[in-house]
């Protein structure tokens, strides 16, 4: 079979919830929904990390964040460690150059390879061009479009538009441009990674009239965000800033995604007018849960518990739709467990490249067999999370683990064990550790081996920490 071409559309803070397909009744994504009615929409998708910079790294290399070692997103101005009860492990700030990414294994076989959009992987010396891209577009040390979605944007690594331009816009015209520019006797591989729908949170106007219309009509405009709705057991949960929305209201967060559904349709109808969209494998997916807990918690992950920087659900599942006709069943539903690093192999089985044979550490494994065949059984017996941080968010430090329908959380501050049963529990009310002894202790060992075998740094005590706080 000639090697497919391969687009990676990777979104900024896009939770489980967040697209029609997955259940929104308040935010539209008809372009989105199609490409599930399309393809194969995976209910149990994980981000590697429930913050930003290790999910990418990790999509990049195929290795857990912990194995990288770029555990907490990378920011400029942060100050680090951060200190709580403990006191935050050390972490890269860039992409390190000797790590071989999947766009330097891709170009070695002959492909085109582009990354448009946010990086966030190290600055200038670390940039995609430095990792086996062709082309950077957009792609720098930023973690945000500090100056906004409207242009002037001041992106060293993408030149400003007319004023007012809207930056998904933009991308997206980019990602256009190169589909049409292409040599089209080679395959290509087009990393997608747009800023959407990451804060700061503004869209087009009338795209936010549409959506303040909406909640006026449905009544939604009266909810408080931050009171609306049952509240779960706060017991363990002293860092909570506040409660997480019940429902999806916010017209300005509701309005970006529709824009990003409308630029997602605008490259998949120019790459259908290209003739290159039955040769094509589509993935579409996001870096970490929706931001739900602070910042102005734009968005609900519900039933998702928490949100972004937290080890529970809403932290780390994600949306994840995948396309390419004639392989991938169209329509269907898959829910086994995958994770960021599994797209790495994903991809180089797909070009035809035995993983074996990838020269680098590979932590994931292959999806082909599963996008043939959504029941389809993976060859491991667990996918782990290690955040040794706290998050902006409000989440603290641990590590967690899923086997099977089960996922334990350890928590570093005081050593907790949570246990929950996602087949029965998936907003995670039920913690079943003590009910369930022996469960969580094999789980915890499982954990405990794979921490070690990746050489996973764990916290110190803060020695400054009041004994009155503990």
């Amino acid at each position: 079979m000639t090697r497919p071409n391969i687009i990676c559309i990777l979104i900024d803070d896009m939770g489980w919830k967040d697209l029609g397909c997955y259940g929104s009744s308040f935010y539209e994504t008809p372009n989105l929904d199609r490409l599930a009615a399309e393809g194969m929409r995976f209910t149990d998708a994980y981000a590697a990390c429930p913050v930003c910079s290790p999910t990418r790294a990790s999509l990049m290399t195929g290795q857990y964040p912990a194995v990288v070692g770029i555990t907490n997103f990378i920011g400029t101005n942060r100050a680090h460690p951060s200190k709580g009860k403990l006191i935050d492990v050390p972490y890269l700030k860039q992409l390190p150059l000797e790590k071989r990414t999947i766009a330097t294994s891709l170009r070695e076989e002959g492909y085109q390879t582009w990354h448009v959009g946010k990086w966030h992987l190290g600055e200038e010396a670390y940039y995609p061009d430095r990792h086996g891209f062709d082309l950077n577009i957009g792609g720098c040390g930023w973690g945000l479009p500090m100056k906004g979605y409207f242009s002037p944007y001041g992106l060293t690594t993408l030149e400003d538009g007319p004023e007012g331009e809207y930056l998904t816009d933009r991308l997206t015209d980019e990602a256009i441009r190169l589909l049409q520019e292409r040599d089209a006797d080679r395959p290509f591989f087009l990393n997608l990674w747009h800023y959407a729908v990451h804060t700061p949170i503004q869209a087009k106007p009338d795209d936010v009239e549409r959506f303040q219309q909406k909640a006026t009509v449905l009544g939604l405009d009266q909810i408080n965000p931050f009171e609306e709705g049952e509240l779960f057991p706060t017991e363990h949960k002293r860092h909570l800033r506040v409660t997480r929305r019940r429902v999806q209201s916010d017209p300005a967060y509701a309005a970006m995604v529709y824009n990003l559904d409308w630029n997602v349709g605008r490259l998949l109808d120019a790459l259908e007018r290209s003739g290159a969209s039955d040769n094509t494998l589509v993935v579409f997916t996001s870096d970490n849960g929706g931001l739900s807990t602070s910042e102005g918690s734009p968005t609900s992950n519900a039933p998702l518990h928490e949100g972004k920087g937290w080890m529970y659900e809403g932290g780390t599942r994600e949306p994840l739709l995948v396309r390419w006709p004639d392989v991938v069943p169209a329509g269907v539903e898959c829910s086994v467990p995958i994770t960021t690093p599994d797209w790495y192999p994903t991809f180089l089985e797909a070009a035809g490249i035995d993983p074996a044979d990838s020269g680098t550490r590979l932590d994931g494994v292959s999806l082909l067999s599963l996008l043939r065949q959504p029941d389809a059984a993976l060859q491991r017996d667990a996918i782990f999370w290690h955040y040794p941080h706290y998050g902006n968010q409000g989440g603290t430090p641990g590590s967690s683990v899923r086997m099977g329908g089960y996922k334990l959380i350890e928590f570093f501050e005081d050593g907790r064990l949570e246990l929950y049963n996602l087949a029965e529990d998936l907003e995670e009310r039920h913690n079943l550790a003590a009910a369930m002894p022996e469960v969580a202790a094999r789980m915890q060992r499982r954990l405990a081996q794979w921490r070690a075998s990746v050489e996973a740094l764990i916290p110190e005590p803060n020695p400054d920490w009041p004994s009155s706080c503990s």
